[in-house]
């Protein structure tokens, strides 16, 4: 299982629901990386995607502790345990951790990679990512500096030691 996120130099995630920036070659890179594949999110993100609907072109499977919860579109789950019977029928490869910040601590210690990208600035925030510490983790790969609207990036994939 792996996570995907964008953070900033304090591992910040994101502000009052949203984003903390709004990078055209990150949400292509995140495109790209889950298209066709599975997505876990809460349902606070599955609402803050484009018209509140799952994302086109893959299984979006919402944790809601909400029973009465529906989302066209979705599959929905009520705990850990019940997410974790749904993604055993794919390829672990295949299943994306992808916000918010209770979601990603729930499932923090079940992902072996995490597809981070890593903005070279610093912002306002309230919710957080788990720092991926150099003693538990290493960089499998980074690509080169990117840069948008004056902001440097770089992708990331750290996975466990």
């Amino acid at each position: 299982m792996n996570a995907i996120a964008v953070v900033d130099e304090n591992w910040a995630i994101g502000r009052n629901g949203g984003l903390l920036v709004h990078l055209p070659g990150d949400l292509k890179y995140y495109k790209e990386k889950t298209w066709g594949k599975v997505i876990v999110v809460g349902r606070k993100t599955l609402e803050s995607f484009p018209g509140g609907k799952p994302l086109p072109g893959r299984t979006n499977i919402v944790l809601t502790a909400n029973k009465a919860y529906e989302a066209e579109g979705a599959v929905v789950c009520h705990s850990k345990e019940e997410v974790l019977e749904k993604v055993k029928t794919f390829d672990e490869e295949d299943v994306f951790i992808a916000g918010g910040a209770g979601i990603y601590r729930e499932f923090f210690d079940c992902c072996r990679a995490f597809y981070i990208t890593r903005i070279y600035d610093s912002f306002e925030a309230d919710t957080y990512f788990p720092r991926l510490e150099e003693s538990e983790f290493e960089i499998a790969w980074r690509s080169e500096m990117q840069e948008e609207k004056g902001i440097s990036y770089q992708f990331l994939k750290y996975v466990r030691k």
